[in-house]
């Protein structure tokens, strides 16, 4: 069976100066047992990074090992999705040390916010995170009723 993730909170760590960061207490309670946990950091949408379990990414490297590398859009997303990709192990200290290519690619310098959603942690520069939702770029309640509209979800708690 495999592991269930249930990762929700922003976080705002600050890299020291060879790329790690420090995973917080909150995270790696709900990540379970620390003797091993192993993850895999790629490129995400955006300029973020995104970090997942190790059993996450198996999860859906085998989706993509599935694709039909014939088909071009395949063959280019399975490039993008590997490229970087990289295995991480917390050191004693809890810390991750992120890829240089990586870090660059996110534009990350200091400060990162960890946003977690789920099964996975996005890894934001934090000056990239703030830009992203200091523009309005639509109405947060339009945007909800056009995802959510015709979703069985009614925002009223069952009976």
């Amino acid at each position: 069976m495999t592991q269930q993730y249930d990762l929700l909170g922003e976080y705002y760590v600050a890299l020291d100066s060879k790329g790690r960061f420090r995973l917080p207490s909150a995270l790696l309670k709900d990540l379970g047992d620390r003797d091993t946990l192993k993850f895999v950091v790629n490129r995400g949408f955006d300029n973020s990074l995104t970090l997942y379990p190790k059993p996450v990414w198996d999860r859906i490297k085998t989706e993509v090992d599935g694709l039909n590398k014939f088909n071009r859009k395949n063959l280019t997303f399975t490039r993008l999705f590997y490229r970087g990709a990289s295995e991480l192990v917390p050191d004693s200290a809890d810390r991750l040390l992120l890829p240089k290519q990586l870090l660059a690619w996110a534009k990350a310098e200091k400060n990162l916010v960890l946003n977690a959603m789920n099964d996975r942690i996005e890894i934001w520069a934090e000056a990239e995170y703030e830009a992203l939702f200091s523009e309005e770029m639509e109405d947060y309640s339009q945007l909800a009723e056009e995802v959510l509209g015709g979703s069985s979800y009614t925002g009223q708690e069952p009976e």
